[in-house]
């Protein structure tokens, strides 16, 4: 039996213990991770930065703060969530029905690189909250902050029900030979396909939480420099790898330009006149990312940025005009800070463009009419939508996050994390008594029959 197999066996073990089924148990683990994020923030900003070039404020507040928050909302709500369900009855019976919500078993969650701390324990506290055993596997891209994991978590979690398993292709390979009861995957389609496949063998059930070219429509009935000032920092937060940021601007010819000259001006307001100096911007996780989104800038007409460094992994804040639909740029999600911005006749032909591409993660709309983010909202679709902003609807506890079509399949945060880790099993307790309706249910049956 290899490691990993044992590692599998071992979590596995330790749930059929029924040490987690115990609410105090759940709480409790709860609890250390709570301390955990607060006394080794250091080393997690540490390795944020030595992965992606954070600063000690962006990694607190755009990663640990959010998973954080998640521990904090389910701590003040798992004593309501785990209670059993009650659900209407028959109206001619006396039975007791109610849904109990139950733990899966043992979960595998794989996190991403480019938000390796929040992806990865985020969806932990659904699956802890739940009562389950979990095998954590972060990205090896992110590297310092996969090895931060296997050393920091197994001093605050039960070892055996929450062990880490660091490695490459090969490693991911073996774990997926392994029988899951879920499995929670953040990540690219190619990859969430490859997941999917591999769970099928087992009938294992998948969240899989992908990306897309997530649209942002501005529409001339709108305040500009609000608008723009909101995309500027959604789309640049992490040098654009943020799987729902805003992918590209659709907007009429007339505000092509002012849209470019409030862009350049937060960048600089931001980041100073050369982001390359700035201690808030990022970088490129590696030198083949780094290859492949400035491939997506030849050939483009560049309004601002286009210039990179590979020895440091950076790329410039970068704005395209008048760009080609049928251009690379536009045929894979950029996943950096490049920002293309396309011309559309009306809000019809954006409507249009958007519904003719596969189904984002997540879309966004700027206006002052109701009526345009309505229709916006009503004949599109999404994973997520906010209106008049970026971003912010990831960090509403009470709104599930999650994609459709190409973009993923399942969401979590808050209560569905809870939720998406438990069997919600329907349960009916019946009086152990004669009723009338027994007059009916057996055998002699009346020679005729009639609904009426």
């Amino acid at each position: 039996m290899s490691k990993i197999s044992e590692t599998v066996k071992r979590a596995r073990d330790a749930f059929n213990s029924g040490k987690t089924r115990p609410l105090k148990f759940r709480i409790q683990q709860l609890e250390n991770l709570q301390r955990m994020m607060k006394e080794r923030d250091e080393e997690i900003a540490a390795a944020l930065f030595a992965d992606l070039h954070k600063s000690k404020w962006v990694a607190l507040y755009e990663e640990v703060i959010y998973a954080l928050h998640e521990v904090e909302y389910a701590l003040a709500n798992l004593a309501q969530w785990v209670q059993d369900e009650p659900v209407e009855n028959n109206k001619t019976s006396n039975d007791q029905a109610y849904i109990h919500s139950e733990p899966l078993g043992v979960a595998l969650i794989i996190g991403a690189w480019n938000y390796p701390f929040n992806v990865t324990i985020q969806p932990l506290v659904g699956a802890i909250a739940a009562g389950n055993a979990v095998v954590l596997k972060p990205s090896e891209v992110s590297e310092q902050t996969a090895n931060l994991f296997a050393k920091m978590l197994p001093q605050y979690l039960d070892k055996d029900l929450f062990p880490v398993i660091n490695g490459g292709v090969p490693e991911t390979t073996e774990l997926l030979k392994e029988k899951f009861d879920h499995i929670l995957y953040t990540g690219s389609t190619g990859v969430g396909k490859i997941i999917m496949t591999a769970a099928a063998k087992h009938l294992t059930p998948v969240t899989l939480e992908l990306g897309g070219k997530s649209p942002c429509y501005i529409d001339k009935d709108c305040d500009l420099d609000i608008a723009c000032r909101r995309i500027t920092w959604g789309k640049f937060m992490n040098s654009g790898q943020t799987c729902i940021a805003p992918d590209y601007i659709l907007c009429e010819p007339a505000l092509q330009g002012p849209i470019v000259e409030k862009v350049k001006k937060y960048l600089k307001e931001f980041y100073g006149d050369d982001a390359k100096n700035s201690p808030d911007y990022g970088r490129i996780i590696s030198s083949r990312h780094f290859k492949r989104v400035m491939g997506l800038i030849e050939g483009q007409k560049v309004a601002y940025g286009g210039n990179g460094d590979e020895a440091s992994c950076y790329i410039a804040p970068t704005i395209l005009t008048d760009v080609d639909p049928r251009s690379k740029v536009m045929q894979e999600e950029i996943f950096g800070p490049i920002l293309p911005i396309l011309c559309v006749k009306s809000l019809d032909e954006a409507i249009q463009f958007i519904n003719e591409r596969p189904k984002p993660l997540a879309l966004y709309a700027f206006s002052n009419n109701d009526q345009v983010t309505k229709k916006m909202i009503a004949e599109t679709s999404s994973g997520g939508v906010t209106i008049n902003d970026v971003i912010a609807h990831v960090g509403v506890h009470t709104l599930p996050f999650g994609g459709v079509g190409d973009s993923g399949m399942g969401s979590y945060h808050g209560k569905k994390s809870f939720e998406i880790f438990s069997h919600r099993r329907s349960c009916l307790v019946r009086p152990l008594k004669k009723e009338e309706t027994d007059k009916s249910r057996f055998p002699p049956f009346p020679a005729k029959a009639s609904l009426k």
